[in-house]
């Protein structure tokens, strides 16, 4: 089965897509993923790719394009893929048509208000890199890590003015992907406010599973 993913940031997409991969033995191709080897492999490309995104832009649809291309013809993603990231724009879902047909496009719908909730109260481990949450998964002891005692920070683009920025660019560029693929048909909707448990049953449900 190849899916798509849409949601906001904060919707928990890369939590359920783990969890879709579980249960559907597809690999989840993440975007992000695939410009972290780019960027740490310092190859031409990764060095555009890290300047893009240190200014604060998104990375080029060509650009882009290209790297998911190669992903998709890699042999593991034969049997289907879990897209989280990609695309982001219609430019760049109309290129995916061209070279694979997704069969569903899932959308976790999920309030900007529950968002911000979720992405301001994020805490990450400065050591390991361990998450935590001010409301949902405190750790053991306040500001230090559980699993290797380190400091706990707010990451920057998880502060309150960097997550509205984020929630604009995704509304603007990436929501019209909703009514592109529901007028295709292929789109579902689901609702991504609930535990991830509770999360997976409907996303089951969704696609008949």
């Amino acid at each position: 089965m190849k899916l798509v993913f849409l949601g906001p940031p904060g919707a928990g997409k890369g939590t359920l897509a783990a969890k879709a991969v579980e249960l559907l033995q597809i690999p989840h191709i993440s975007t992000g993923a695939i410009f972290r080897a780019a960027i740490a492999a310092r190859t031409p490309l990764g060095i555009k790719v890290k300047e893009i995104i240190d200014a604060g832009k998104l990375v080029d649809d060509e650009t882009t394009i290209a790297l998911v291309r190669e992903r998709l013809a890699a042999e593991d993603a034969q049997k289907g893929y879990i897209l989280d990231g990609f695309p982001r724009t219609i430019a760049q879902a109309d290129a995916l048509d061209s070279f694979s047909k997704v069969d569903r496009v899932v959308n976790f719908d999920i309030p900007d208000g529950a968002v911000i909730e979720r992405l301001s109260g994020r805490r990450v481990c400065k050591n390991c890199g361990a998450n935590y949450h001010i409301l949902f998964t405190k750790p053991k002891t306040e500001g230090r890590c559980d699993l290797c005692g380190g400091e706990l920070y707010t990451r920057d683009d998880d502060q309150s003015d960097a997550i509205q920025r984020r929630l604009e660019v995704y509304r603007a560029q990436t929501a019209p992907l909703i009514d592109y693929y529901r007028g295709k048909g292929l789109l579902v909707d689901v609702d991504a406010r609930p535990a991830v448990d509770q999360v997976i049953e409907n996303f089951r449900k969704a696609l008949h599973l």
